[in-house]
């Protein structure tokens, strides 16, 4: 009895959880499947339990994504028909400021970001050379007044001379006539006014080429003087100073270019329709545009330009499913008085969505009507 306690009390766990084979006579007991132990040290893999969590996080986020982009569908298409729309940025045409010689930069008188106005100095560059160049042509000039002074005094001299060998050819000639002088001195007075008379055509011809050389001698100062203004660059239009490409004391080549500035008064987005839209598109036709920056702003602008071909496709198409898909460049333009008077205001690259009204007989929904900023 004691023995059987004992033998039962030293059975092993598995032992003891062991269980009869089903369909058996025997009493012989199978081991249960061992669970397992946790090892001292050893850490659960948290990296499996997270990846749910993470994917749920992904699931949401792409719902929420495709629920915006399936409201702002939603909000596009809302439009009334006779008015197309498409995405772009806003642009601004750019002017380069460049130089017409080469020559070292003297001076800076903008920088990026500042607003100019129509002919303000940029910057100069160094005009020494010109300058002198200048003053010797100046000098050339007051020679060649000196030149033609002396040519026409040379020839008042001259008329002089004419006017007493006519006199005395006359008066000889009367002598003549009356036995009191020869025919030798007739000859002698004729001769000396001939040469009196090719010596006054002389003059005036030095006074012809004196006055010529003065013109000249002045266009070269003119052209210098035009030169050294050159060097100095102005801001052919309002605008704003978008890059400052080169620095002071740098030394450029001709059409280098120092500045580049954005004309604020020719500020445009494009556009791009497709086939079935833009062929009603008209120059001038009505358009608003409004900016991903401030949606609740509708700026009134027209259609300035219609691409003549297509883009986004092969030069020849010949099925009218890809004629469809011809897609046209719309060039919208905001007003340049409207943009005058709110330069501060006026950006280069803003995304936004520009809108075309192709029906006249359509009114602007009242989102596209809203306030504009002043």
């Amino acid at each position: 009895m004691d023995e059987d306690t004992g033998s039962t009390a030293l059975a092993t766990p598995v032992e003891a959880q062991s269980v009869p084979l089903a369909g058996t006579q025997s009493r012989e007991l199978v081991p249960a499947p061992t669970p397992p132990v946790a090892l001292p040290g050893s850490k659960p893999k948290a990296g499996r339990r997270r990846w749910p969590r993470v994917a749920l996080a992904l699931a949401i986020m792409a719902g929420l994504a495709g629920g915006g982009f399936y409201v702002w569908r939603q909000s596009q298409s809302q439009l009334p028909p006779g008015i197309a729309f498409g995405n772009g940025r806003i642009e601004a045409d750019e002017i380069d400021i460049d130089t017409k010689f080469a020559g070292r930069i003297a001076e800076m008188l903008a920088d990026e970001g500042d607003m100019v106005k129509a002919s303000q100095v940029l910057a100069r560059m160094d005009t020494r050379d010109l300058e002198a160049s200048l003053r010797k042509s100046e000098s050339q000039v007051q020679q060649a007044q000196q030149s033609l002074d002396e040519a026409k005094a040379n020839v008042v001299q001259q008329t002089t001379q004419v006017t007493l060998a006519q006199q005395q050819f006359d008066r000889t000639s009367s002598l003549v006539a009356r036995g009191y002088a020869t025919n030798e001195l007739l000859d002698q007075r004729r001769q000396a006014l001939n040469g009196a008379i090719a010596a006054l055509s002389a003059a005036k011809g030095r006074v012809g080429e004196a006055d010529r050389a003065i013109d000249a001698a002045t266009h070269d100062s003119e052209l210098y003087k035009v030169n050294i203004s050159d060097n100095t660059l102005v801001a052919p239009r309002d605008g704003r100073i978008q890059y400052r490409i080169a620095n002071l004391g740098e030394v450029l080549p001709a059409g280098g270019r120092v500045l580049t500035m954005l004309d604020i008064a020719y500020v445009y987005m494009d556009i791009y329709l497709p086939t079935s839209e833009a062929g009603k598109v008209r120059i001038g036709s009505d358009a608003r545009i409004t900016l991903d920056a401030v949606p609740d702003v509708s700026i009134p602008a027209k259609v300035a330009f219609i691409a003549t071909q297509a883009q986004f496709t092969p030069k020849t198409v010949e099925t009218k499913d890809e004629r469809d898909k011809l897609m046209f460049r719309i060039r919208v333009k905001i007003d340049p008085e409207r943009l005058r008077a709110r330069a501060e205001r006026v950006r280069s690259g803003l995304p936004g969505v520009g809108y075309v009204k192709f029906d006249p007989s359509v009114d602007w929904p009242p989102k596209l009507q809203g306030p504009v900023p002043k």
